[in-house]
């Protein structure tokens, strides 16, 4: 009998042909493995495993142990085809029953992050497919990301004249109990469409968090206007001593590895790239998703139009009674609105480089974000506004100056 006979759950990569990993492993640091090669590497050792070429198995994951030690899952396979030169192995993670009973959470989460990255690599997004929330995404926006919790993955987009185009995606860990994140320590990764606020420096960090973080705007307008607590949420790597961590292990932060980590801190800018983080990403064709866009797109050139017209009342009538503005209400805020409109002065008002992310959950919520110029300005404001889906019509319930 072969390594993993017959069980699924144990070889599920049977079907997978063997990748070439990134780079080669002797023209390669260790220690700066490049992004995604060790997961390249591990599918290639599992290919060759379902083919019965155990052999070149164990000689391919003996070097990938080697260059990265704490690779754990890496370390586990290549410990079963040890195992497998002198007994039969028939499960991942194959060892004595005592050291079983020992370890049985740390096989068992082992066992779940091989079935993760097997599953997201043999369930590939289909070819000019995009996630329903990305509506539009303004030619200034040059990069994005969308978490499929389900998957434990994170897929990293460049947006471009072409639209986006899927350039990398990597295996993620998220919250100890889930998703779903409510309340401070619930120990759960939110749900929604975020952005980036930072790039903390590592210098300044403890070990724990690897390579670096990316705080994510936690909670959004959205999350407060529901009552959600909590806050640091980031992107982040793993200490010294992990290559990667459980699909459920952290507080609520979403964590790669380092290396990987480190291509997305390299690629993505701050404040400008949102973040949407799904139980389950939907993929649409992207001429669906534009056209998913065109009602709320009539309902924010309506509110241009009714903001150019210089009707305060008429432009009122577009945000709902419990409209928040950094803590202003609509009736605090309103005489900001009249400043604004007194300044432009019926001039028309532009709309540039405009965003529309789509959520949808309980209710549906649009997250747009432009710039507003006024005709014959140079410059102008700009805005983020989120607008939510009520008895047949799009209103704004918050609206801020980034």
């Amino acid at each position: 009998m072969g390594l993993y006979p017959g069980d699924a759950s144990a070889n599920p990569v049977k079907t997978i042909p063997a990748q070439k990993p990134a780079v080669s492993p002797a023209s390669k640091n260790p220690a700066k493995d490049d992004t995604g090669a060790a997961e390249a590497r591990l599918i290639e050792v599992y290919g060759l495993i379902g083919r019965g070429e155990n052999r070149s198995a164990l000689l391919k994951a003996e070097r990938l142990a080697a260059d990265l030690p704490t690779f754990q899952l890496a370390q586990l396979v290549y410990g079963d085809l040890l195992a497998s030169r002198v007994r039969q192995v028939t499960t991942l993670g194959d060892v004595p029953p005592a050291m079983a009973k020992s370890a049985s959470e740390a096989l068992k989460e082992l066992r779940e992050e091989s079935s993760k990255r097997v599953k997201a690599l043999k369930e590939r997004p289909p070819t000019g497919m995009v996630p329903a929330q990305f509506l539009q995404l303004a030619s200034t926006t040059r990069h994005a990301i969308a978490v499929d919790a389900s998957r434990s993955r994170l897929y990293l987009f460049e947006n471009s004249g072409n639209g986006l185009t899927l350039i990398a995606d990597y295996y993620i860990s998220v919250g100890k109990a889930g998703i779903s994140k409510a309340v401070e320590g619930d120990q759960r990764t939110p749900l929604g469409v975020y952005y980036i606020t930072s790039n903390l420096d590592p210098k300044t960090l403890k070990d724990f968090y690897g390579s670096g973080a990316l705080p994510i705007n936690y909670p959004n307008v959205l999350d407060a206007k529901r009552g959600k607590t909590g806050s640091g949420i980031w992107l982040h790597g793993t200490p010294p001593t992990q290559y990667a961590r459980a699909p459920l292990a952290t507080d609520g932060c979403i964590v790669l590895a380092n290396p990987d980590l480190e291509r997305i801190i390299k690629t993505v800018a701050i404040r400008a790239t949102p973040v949407v983080i799904a139980s389950q990403l939907q993929w649409v064709p992207a001429v669906n998703a534009k056209n998913a866009a065109k009602g709320f797109e009539s309902a924010l050139l309506a509110w241009r139009n009714a903001k150019t017209g210089g009707n305060v009342q008429q432009v009122l009538s577009f945000y709902t009674p419990d409209f928040n503005s950094n803590g202003k209400t609509l009736q605090q805020w309103t005489p900001l609105l009249r400043g604004e409109m007194e300044k432009i002065r019926g001039r028309t008002i532009q709309l540039k480089d405009v965003s529309y992310l789509h959520w949808i959950d309980s209710n549906e919520t649009m997250v747009t974000t432009f710039g507003e110029v006024a005709e014959g300005s140079r410059i102008g404001w700009t805005k983020r506004q989120y607008w939510s889906y009520q008895n047949g019509q799009w209103k704004i319930f918050y609206e801020g100056v980034l």
